[in-house]
């Protein structure tokens, strides 16, 4: 079951002749979600393989245009393909005003739905959920209304252990009982400890997005223990005085979080258009959390199944 996001773009809001604006693409078991859509995000689907009209829903931050500007081509876009499937766009208010004027002069007749889903920036909330996967919103210190989103497995049932099926003769009732977490009483009176036949057939994975934030404590505890976080790392730590003015965070404040946070990887992203090699970035993170990589446009990044 793939858990893996694509990097559409990595860069802050200065255009560059060769990066693009904020914009992740995450596949949780072929469902496709939409992270943030700067400009140009369309063309970006396209070039890595990504059908746009797989998306299911889209999730922007806040309303700077290197996060959003992308979006209305996009809706148009899918209108073109024939789309029929109501699109969910999340994100603070006034976007729904936003796209309300942009379908007045613009996709008056679109084929389908967009339902503007609005979100609390500064609540923890679960704003999306599936048979499989929730998503929350994360609090962040921007210059704007600004939340970042937490995508998360729900836990897997449990399955049994095919020997101990044999091992107790266990009927259906008592397996489905035993998948269900309830201990088992056979037929010579013995208990039978749920815990000793069953299993989690895989741990839950999660993904952080952190975009757009200064440093925050906060961030670190509501990602602790995510195996994927994303986390902007606009400036390196000898501007953290404009990066704190600005809304944004440092390399090395991004390392802190993943490093308070205890998380599995870090990516780092939305780099000023005055790094030529944002490998001096990387370099700076990695002198605090080893485990880090620049979310290099194209790159795609697996979150491998692992059993508990």
């Amino acid at each position: 079951m793939s858990f893996r996001v694509t990097i559409l773009g990595n860069s802050s809001a200065k255009p560059t002749p060769d990066k693009h604006t904020s914009a992740h693409a995450l596949n949780v078991r072929e469902q496709f979600f939409l992270i943030d859509c700067g400009e140009d995000t369309q063309r970006q689907l396209i070039r890595y393989g990504i059908n746009p009209l797989k998306i299911n829903a889209v999730f922007i931050t806040h309303l700077h245009g290197d996060h959003l500007y992308g979006l209305f081509p996009l809706i148009s876009t899918m209108g073109l393909y024939g789309r029929r499937t109501p699109l969910k766009v999340f994100g603070p208010k006034p976007l729904d005003e936003i796209l309300e004027a942009h379908f007045k002069y613009f996709d008056t007749e679109l084929p389908y739905e967009v339902q503007f889903c609005e979100v609390n920036t500064r609540a923890e909330r679960c704003v999306f959920e599936t048979s499989y996967m929730t998503v929350e919103t994360i609090p962040l210190r921007h210059r704007v209304p600004c939340c970042g989103y937490l995508f998360r497995e729900k836990e897997p049932e449990l399955n049994i252990e095919k020997s101990a099926i044999e091992r107790y003769g266990l009927g259906i009732a008592q397996i489905a009982a035993a998948k269900r977490g309830e201990d088992l009483t056979l037929a010579d009176g013995t208990l039978l400890p749920a815990s000793e036949i069953t299993y989690r057939p895989f741990r839950p994975r999660a993904y952080a997005y952190c975009s757009d934030t200064q440093y925050s404590a906060k961030v670190a505890r509501i990602v602790s223990g995510v195996d994927l976080l994303y986390h902007e790392a606009t400036y390196l730590d000898v501007e953290r005085k404009t990066a704190h003015q600005r809304g944004h965070a440092t390399a090395l404040q991004a390392a802190k979080v993943a490093s308070m946070a205890g998380v599995g990887r870090l990516l780092i992203g939305h780099f000023s258009a005055r790094y030529k090699d944002e490998r001096v970035l990387l370099d700076e993170a990695r002198t605090l959390f080893e485990a880090t990589d620049l979310a290099t446009e194209g790159r795609t990044f697996e979150i491998p199944k692992r059993r508990e």
